[in-house]
């Protein structure tokens, strides 16, 4: 967008304190920043050919630096000049030589030259450089940021608003998606347009997922340290600035169209559908610790923005392993933040957040506080509080560790979920009763405090970590391409190569990695919860076992569509499990089971079997070696209601799950008794009736009444193999639900 501003006037207008940023009406655009402990705050306007017009803001209005320029347009480049004190062991760092972006810009325009003197202090290599200032102008290696129009015709598209507890969230990098697909537009692939191109919805929809969870598209930065190596920041948890979308995804350019594309997309999703939820970074910035670079909020009020070591503020409190925590205690902060996620969702339309690193926000002095400042404001604000809020539920500060102390209206990244559910198919011992606490929505770790099982966001494969085929074929981290010796990434990953480290020809290894994605993929979506699956899991996506590909901008990190035989077969066999899920409510209840009589009658929501048959007992769920049971969810009415407001009804759902080596034979249970249009419904003796085998993972592709079975007859599962039976409820009449079909026993 061409930078469109006239000269009509040289003298900066007092304008108005609020709201923050460039704001744009019909004659001109008002500029507001705050910087509590600033002295001069000088607004600078760019042209296209890099010359600079300065314009010092002179009204303050409750440390809000404010003026109206008539003329400026859309499109239009600009930066702040900030001064006051450089005194870094009093927590400031003013340097009036660095241009800054502005916190509150809309849009970025340009890259971070590290060639150019972007660092407020002298760069000398000494531990104490950064006590005294650089005087030299960062503006010609410094984005700048852009006046944009915010205009723009949603036309009659809505936000789906999927209940949470019917979501299936697929975890997606927005350039990564769209690279290699073949089917996209070239000038499309990697962009925000290439995820709204029909071939990429078409993935989508097919799939069956609800919401798309964008890895940040924050405006981000990469560091200098991994420039010099020639690599870069793929993930995007490096955060410039908190409104602007990363342009390196837009195929429209950096001069503000990229709003436009960001916005285009997100419309195109929700027209099927499809929700758009954000993976946001609000607990660092790309600033780092003292010997980082000044490109904004350091430039603007150091003290303000960031937590310093109380005692030495020279010094940065760290609880995210970046070299800086943002003060989310802060009221200019947290307003900052709030303001923030208000802009992406009433003006991007978006539905929802994934925040990184979650608990570093909520830390009041050293511990995480249910109760801080940063979850009462979310819980009071009209909008942020109404769309979906998930939690990354640790940082790496000391009781950082927090899965399952978030309060109402938040959903968490189950981290025990994961690990439960990779350890219990590995063959771990003492994983079963962990493992079926997992299964059935995490009570122990949800119900306590008024939330439900849609509280947990259960995963066992994400961004960082081995994708979901790598997980069943290393079992060690191969990092190497990332330049750290192969010392970065976790090195316990709960992983198992089935006796070959990587790709191999073996046939026989094959067909146990095929079938233990298989299984590990059924028991994520038959999971109680809202099921994450990681993008590229359904198609065997690998990184050639890195596990901390953050850095890796290439086909190591990209999805790949030529789908051999097992991909295809992999994609199908994910797509009828999402169906399968969405065909029954008993698999995503909204409430927990009570695992007791219901209503006073002989029914239980719940059930769980040992493989003969038998009730589990409190004994053998302490068994190091139990490694198979069944679990039963009870079909009839579930004690909630459809959408309509109608009592909802299911079938008897029956999972057997072998985590053993060897086949376990299963004893069928009795018929299940269920409640019917609001009454008891004993077993009946109708010979039409059995449990119908629906999914084994050892078998994918037999037909559904491939087993017909009666309580009490024998079926083997096999090794690490989930086996799903159903029971289906009758319907009104009991002879009209009866079966005309000629069923054959095995």
């Amino acid at each position: 967008m061409p930078n469109k501003t006239d000269s009509r006037q040289d003298t900066v207008l007092p304008g108005v304190p609020y709201p923050l940023g460039a704001t744009l009406d019909e004659s001109g655009t008002n500029f507001a920043l705050f910087s509590e402990h600033a002295t001069a705050v000088t607004l600078c306007l760019f042209d296209d050919d890099g010359s600079e017009r300065q314009f010092p803001l002179t009204e303050v209005t409750a440390h809000v630096w404010h003026g109206y320029l008539p003329g400026v347009a859309p499109g239009q480049l600009y930066g702040y000049r900030v001064d006051g004190p450089y005194a870094p062991d009093e927590g400031h760092r003013f340097n009036a030589a660095k241009l800054l972006v502005d916190p509150y810009a809309k849009a970025l325009s340009g890259e971070v030259n590290w060639d150019a003197p972007v660092f407020g202090y002298a760069v000398t290599g000494k531990p104490d450089a950064d006590l005294t200032p650089d005087e030299e102008d960062s503006s010609w290696g410094m984005p700048k940021s852009l006046v944009v129009d915010p205009t723009f015709d949603w036309g009659d598209t809505r936000p789906p608003a999927t209940p949470l507890h019917r979501s299936v969230i697929y975890e997606m990098h927005v350039k990564g998606f769209t690279e290699l697909h073949p089917e996209v537009d070239p000038e499309m692939r990697g962009t925000y347009a290439g995820v709204a191109h029909p071939a990429a919805i078409a993935h989508l929809q097919q799939l069956g997922v609800t919401a798309v969870e964008l890895l940040p598209v924050h405006a981000f930065l990469t560091g200098k340290h991994l420039v010099d190596k020639g690599l870069t920041n793929y993930w995007g948890y490096n955060t410039l600035n908190f409104f602007a979308p990363e342009a390196r995804y837009s195929g429209s350019g950096d001069r503000g169209d990229q709003v436009r594309e960001f916005k285009e997309m997100v419309k195109a999703l929700h027209r099927v559908g499809i929700e758009v939820i954000l993976d946001v970074v609000y607990n660092h910035t790309a600033e780092g610790s003292e010997l980082g670079p000044t490109l904004s909020f350091r430039g603007i009020d150091n003290a303000a923005y960031y937590r310093l070591v109380e005692d030495d503020p020279r010094f940065y409190m760290d609880y995210t392993g970046t070299g800086n925590t943002l003060d989310a205690h802060n009221p200019q902060t947290l307003q900052l933040i709030m303001d923030s996620l208000r802009y992406w969702v009433l003006e991007m339309h978006v539905d929802g957040f994934r925040f990184d690193l979650a608990s570093a926000l909520a830390r009041e002095l050293y511990d995480v506080d249910r109760l801080s400042a940063f979850f009462d404001i979310i819980h009071q604000d009209p909008v942020v509080s109404q769309v979906k809020l998930i939690a990354e539920p640790w940082d790496i500060g000391e009781g950082g560790y927090q899965v399952g102390q978030f309060p109402v209206l938040w959903a968490e990244w189950n981290g025990r979920y994961r690990d439960a559910v990779r350890g219990f198919w590995r063959g771990d011992e003492r994983h079963a009763a962990e493992i079926a606490y997992r299964l059935s929505g995490s009570s122990d770790l949800y119900q306590h405090d008024g939330r439900r099982p849609y509280a947990s966001i259960n995963f066992i494969t994400a961004h960082d970590g081995f994708t979901l085929a790598d997980l069943v074929s290393y079992e060690h981290k191969h990092n190497e391409a990332n330049g750290e010796n192969n010392r970065d990434g976790a090195d316990d990953n709960l992983s198992m190569n089935f006796g070959h480290e990587g790709p191999t020809d073996d046939p026989a290894i094959r067909c146990l990695r095929a079938r233990q994605q298989r299984t590990m993929l059924a028991t994520l979506l038959l999971s109680q919860g809202v099921p994450m699956i990681t993008s590229g899991d359904e198609i065997g996506r690998t990184q050639q076992g890195n596990n901390n590909a953050y850095c890796q901008d290439n086909e190591l990190s990209w999805l790949h569509w030529d789908l051999d035989e097992e991909k295809e077969q992999l994609l199908a066999f994910t797509r009828a499990l999402i169906e399968l899920r969405r065909e029954h409510p008993s698999l995503r209840r909204p409430k927990f089971f009570q695992d007791r009589q219901i209503r006073g009658q002989e029914i239980r929501d719940l059930l769980w079997y040992a493989p003969n048959g038998s009730e589990m007992s409190d004994e053998q769920w302490q068994n190091d070696w139990v490694r198979s049971f069944a679990v039963q969810l009870t079909g009839g009415a579930l004690d909630v209601l459809d959408e309509q407001g109608e009592p909802l009804q299911d079938d008897t759902i029956l999972l057997l799950l072998n985590a053993h080596d060897q086949p376990v034979s299963f004893t069928l249970p009795a018929a299940p008794i269920m409640v019917i249009d609001g009454e008891v419904r004993e077993p009946s003796a109708d010979s039409s009736r059995a449990w119908d085998l629906i999914l084994d993972t050892a078998a994918p592709e037999q037909e559904n009444d491939a087993a017909v079975l009666s309580p009490g007859d024998a079926y083997d599962v096999d090794s690490r193999t989930v086996s799903v039976f159903r029971w289906q409820a009758p319907t009104g009449d009991d002879q009209r639900a009866k079966s005309t079909k000629s069923r054959k026993k095995s």
